[in-house]
């Protein structure tokens, strides 16, 4: 059953209710005794996310994202 907080208390007390929603509870949040908002958990990942391998990337170079002065000096427009 979900725990009904005023918006007060919701506002004061924020991350131990995200907290508490994390672990699996619901939270109703009430203004003037009307509820307003839920704070529910997330629903879990089904599976864990791996590479596609869509684009075939074996390697990537140390110096992949090192600047070229060459590149820069072009945007610049200094010679």
């Amino acid at each position: 059953m979900a725990r009904t907080v005023n918006l007060y208390e919701a506002k004061t007390h924020l991350s131990a209710l995200v907290d508490d929603a994390a672990r699996g509870e619901e939270i109703i949040i009430a203004k003037n005794g009307v509820a307003k908002a839920r704070l529910a958990p997330l629903p879990k990942s089904l599976s864990e996310r791996r590479r596609s391998g869509l684009m075939k990337i074996q390697f990537i170079a140390d110096d992949f994202d090192i600047t070229d002065e060459s590149i820069i000096k072009d945007f610049e427009g200094s010679d």
